[in-house]
């Protein structure tokens, strides 16, 4: 996990609990350049926020929930403390049995519990439908690629009264405005590999302040909460520790 410097004197510390899959999680030198969204996030808050990275490659939202992950971040997590949660990518997977879900049923049975876990223990949830992947159709239009599980997500929000950033529409949106050959940019591609879902250093910097100005859109965050949201951040401030063993 991953998390921003000291809280500011006479302001306690509130931390950002990330729940989510391998394009919010935090990458490791073997990695590199991969990026997921949840390190480059606390470029955007200010001190007194700490991000708290719980995502892990390869999760949906019920493989998080039945490897005790959940639990884990609801027995640290306190009053005040926030829950985004952002899954989809993996839930998608009909063949395999210990990560499908299906949207309209057991997706948002799952994401309740989040919500629920949340705000049993005075935390705040806040629902994130999933990041795009990089896909355009013949014409270069930037396509959707989630099905149902974003509108899923946001009747959940609605139900529940909980804030919902809506990284999908607006990733989606961005990588129309960037176009299909720009988008490589913000992408894993590399020599070896061409990773239209995993994001290099500007990828995770754009999808983070995406989230970071949801968060403020929402009222999530207060304006003192975020920084640099219309400032260059470089990529050299991306770092991929090593794995610990």
């Amino acid at each position: 996990m991953t998390g921003t410097a000291q809280a500011v004197p006479g302001r306690r510390s509130r931390t950002l609990h990330i729940a989510g899959d391998s394009t919010a999680a935090q990458k490791y030198a073997d990695a590199a350049p991969e990026t997921g969204w949840g390190m480059a996030l606390p470029f955007l808050l200010h001190r007194h926020l700490t991000v708290a990275n719980h995502a892990v490659n390869g999760r949906s939202s019920k493989s998080f929930v039945d490897e005790g992950r959940l639990e884990t971040i609801l027995s640290s997590i306190r009053p005040g403390d926030f829950l985004l949660v952002q899954f989809a990518h993996n839930d998608e997977k009909t063949a395999d049995p210990t990560r499908y879900t299906e949207p309209w049923s057991t997706y948002q049975e799952y994401l309740r519990m989040y919500v629920d876990g949340a705000r049993a223990r005075g935390a705040r949830p806040v629902l994130a439908t999933a990041v795009e992947r990089r896909r355009f159709d013949a014409d270069g239009r930037a396509v959707p690629s989630h099905g149902e599980y974003p509108a899923a997500m946001r009747a959940l929000a609605a139900e529940e009264q909980v804030a919902l950033l809506d990284v999908q529409a607006l990733s989606l949106a961005l990588w129309q405005e960037l176009g299909a050959e720009e988008t490589k940019k913000y992408f894993n591609w590399t020599a070896a590999e061409q990773d239209n879902t995993h994001f290099n250093p500007p990828g995770a910097i754009a999808v983070a302040r995406l989230v970071a100005r949801e968060l403020l859109r929402t009222r999530v965050l207060a304006p003192r909460d975020v920084r640099r949201l219309d400032d260059e951040i470089p990529p050299s401030w991306i770092t991929w520790p090593e794995a610990v063993a």
